[in-house]
């Protein structure tokens, strides 16, 4: 049984998922070396859980009984007792090579050591530990405690009993479970980086304003936000790079390439809604526009354009099988809120049409980015 996790870093992710552990009983140690990092992580805990109070969603005997439960030590020595570590700092490679090393030390031999990045290899990080079989990627989406999709990304040398023992685990926590190969971006992050690029690409162009191409996803598409209003809900130092990320960890692969206008962006420090200014600005000058009278005829190429690159996305990390089918369809829907599953839409639309449109693409550009999976290539029509 898990029954203390640690966990290192304290910032909003660490917090989130030290929020999820707890309110699934567990006790729950947070390493975290920042200034006062107790007192700001009770803090923040003690306002979520009085929160959950006033929605009716815990009672105050409950709130008493998790903060109970709740260690924070700036020691890593003082983890040795967990049976489950999640590593939650800050994306950085070399540093998180320098805690799995540093865990060796402390750790006991059946403690399973998990890192939270959204991109990173698992089994580079995993590398660093005294025993990589031990280790596996533990990807939650933020906000934790509401996000239901978990990822979990063994490494190469990750013991095969573990994927199994951390899916029951994470069910236990209600959580939704999937299971993807080590490969930059994992799932969600490498099938949706169309729906951010391709509008980009898009925008960058003139082909249509931002406005417009937001409108089209969220009217036609059904999805909650368009790509620029959710790149500056993200963040784009995020969003950004992650973007960079898979495309450095995929061989600088054309079809990732990061957008120049949001390096830009992150260049100027306008980071989005954190920093009241993205592509759109927020607070009292906002000017965030709801349009809804641009004629169909015109939203529909471009909704066209993002769903065919994205569709073609999902149905090439089948593929490569980077996931299971039905892992594939539950981390978009669950992890990002897709109105439905990439693969089911790519039937419904079809997928020789959408062969035909990427074919049309990749001769107008006459770019690698624009090539069609081999998936729709040997199996459509």
């Amino acid at each position: 049984m898990l029954e203390i996790i640690g966990i290192l870093g304290g910032g909003a992710m660490g917090r989130g998922i030290a929020q999820v552990a707890l309110q699934n009983n567990k006790s729950v140690i947070v390493y975290d070396v920042m200034p006062n990092a107790a007192e700001i992580i009770i803090k923040h805990l003690t306002v979520t859980f009085d929160l959950l109070i006033g929605k009716a969603k815990i009672t105050n005997d409950q709130k008493n009984e998790y903060l109970a439960n709740l260690k924070i030590v700036d020691s890593m020595q003082k983890l040795a007792d967990c049976d489950l570590i999640i590593e939650a700092i800050i994306e950085d490679l070399q540093l998180k090579k320098t805690v799995f090393e540093g865990l060796s030390k402390v750790l006991k031999s059946s403690a399973i050591v998990c890192s939270n990045t959204s991109s990173f290899s698992i089994t580079a990080i995993a590398s660093a530990y005294k025993d990589p079989s031990r280790c596996l990627g533990l990807h939650f989406f933020n906000p934790a405690p509401v996000m239901p999709l978990v990822e979990i990304i063994p490494a190469y040398q990750t013991d095969p009993l573990l994927v199994e023992q951390l899916k029951a685990e994470m069910t236990q926590w209600k959580k939704t479970p999937v299971v993807a190969k080590d490969t930059p971006g994992f799932i969600v992050n490498r099938i949706a980086r169309p729906f951010y690029s391709e509008a980009l690409r898009i925008y960058e162009e003139n082909l249509a304003t931002k406005e417009d191409i937001d409108l089209a996803m969220r009217q036609i598409g059904g999805f909650k936000m368009g790509p620029f209003e959710l790149m500056d809900f993200i963040g784009h130092d995020v969003n950004f790079s992650v973007t960079n990320s898979v495309w450095q960890a995929t061989f600088y692969d054309p079809k990732y390439k990061p957008s120049l206008s949001q390096q830009k962006l992150v260049e100027a420090g306008f980071l989005g809604r954190k920093s009241n200014r993205g592509f759109y600005t927020y607070g009292a000058d906002s000017n965030v526009q709801n349009l809804e009278s641009t004629p169909m005829e015109k939203l529909k190429p471009i909704f066209d354009r993002i769903i065919t690159v994205l569709i073609n996305e999902a149905y090439d990390a089948l593929y490569w099988q980077l996931a299971d089918p039905e892992d594939i369809e539950l981390a978009m829907t669950k992890g990002v809120n897709y109105p439905k599953g990439l693969l089911a839409w790519g039937k419904e639309i079809g997928l020789e049409n959408i062969k035909s449109r990427m074919d049309a693409l990749h001769n107008a550009y006459k770019e690698e980015r624009y090539r069609c999976s081999q998936y729709l290539s040997r199996y459509s029509g």
